[in-house]
């Protein structure tokens, strides 16, 4: 067996502020508690909370490490004295409190999956955040059903891309929002019904013509601020409507008949803090809908760059600059 280093190359928050705090440092090698797993990571997919933890906007929850990154890659180095499932040597991806944006990483075992058939390491870390907040919220808490209707705001994101291809391959329609007509185009490759440019036309008129007049049954909503109230009047009687983030603000004057009139359901959940078995139950449900289809080709997440860790500050450069269409990942 490998013996391995002590110390390892991390990516630290030097203070709140721009990219350039994020900085390389060398810090001690976790060591797994009785339930973890330690991964020599390979590729570490970078998300919006990344961006606001740097910002000092997202403080990680209590007990996890202070290097960002929520998903990884990689091959299994050490186990815990409690760890059944995995051995050294296994390749994983996984979901993780914190601490993606380094040479190894822990995870909880109920949190990490074996790595699909025929899948890059870069793209097994593209999946773990974004597929089990889609599964989670587009399918368990919006409960999207096959001939349904979803909009999805933010279409060309990694969150966007993988909810197009999953609601498809589920038999829904897809409406998303973009920020421009190659993002609109990029949408539509991946199986988009329609792809609104929400600069130029208005998602309610466009979703409500789409739909013959009946609107979306689920809205997936990371934009918050004045969506919410344009969302329930794109929303079908009984609508869904599921919040994840809040890119714009999260508050908005909102007239809440609508609410009543359309009987609407609007729910709303994150990841991070979720209790360990909570997060472990979604990851059995993505492996027992998800992975399949993963393997048989018929779900892949986006990929648009790829950057060196110690560049960690470069990814997210480009993501904040929003010309991203799908996933960004760092490989140590």
């Amino acid at each position: 067996m490998t013996t391995l280093p002590s110390r390892m190359t991390a990516i630290a928050i030097k203070a709140p502020g721009g990219p350039e705090m994020l900085v390389a440092e060398e810090r001690a090698l976790p060591a797994p508690g009785a339930d973890e797993i330690l991964v020599r990571v390979a590729a570490a997919g970078v998300n919006r909370p990344d961006i606001m933890q740097r910002q000092g906007l997202y403080p990680p929850p209590k007990g996890a490490p202070d290097i960002p990154g929520l998903e990884i890659a990689g091959d299994v180095v050490a186990i815990g004295s409690g760890v059944k499932r995995w051995k050294v040597g296994d390749k994983v991806m996984a979901l993780v409190v914190g601490g993606g944006y380094a040479q190894y990483c822990l995870a909880h075992e109920s949190h990490a999956l074996p790595v699909p058939a025929g899948f890059t390491l870069v793209e097994a870390a593209a999946i773990p955040e974004t597929v089990f907040t889609v599964w989670h919220n587009v399918f368990e808490r919006g409960g999207l059903k096959s001939g349904e209707t979803l909009l999805v705001h933010g279409g060309s994101s990694g969150i966007g891309t993988t909810a197009i291809q999953l609601a498809k391959v589920f038999g829904a329609r897809v409406i998303v929002t973009a920020g421009s007509p190659k993002k609109c185009e990029a949408c539509r490759k991946l199986g988009a019904d329609v792809a609104v440019n929400y600069k130029r036309e208005d998602f309610v008129a466009v979703t409500k013509e789409a739909t013959g007049g009946k609107g979306a049954e689920v809205i997936l909503d990371m934009v918050g601020g004045d969506y919410i109230e344009r969302n329930y009047e794109a929303a079908a009687s009984e609508g869904r409507i599921v919040q994840i983030a809040f890119q714009g603000s999260p508050k908005a004057t909102v007239d809440f008949r609508r609410i009543m009139l359309k009987r609407l359901h609007h729910t709303g959940s994150t990841l991070r803090s979720r209790s360990i078995a909570d997060k472990g139950a979604i990851a059995r449900a993505v492996e027992a809908k998800v992975l399949p289809l993963m393997s048989a080709g018929r779900v892949r997440p986006v990929i648009d760059s790829t950057f060196a860790l110690t560049k960690a500050a470069d990814a997210h450069a480009r993501m904040e600059t929003s010309a991203h269409i799908g996933k960004i990942v760092l490989t140590p």
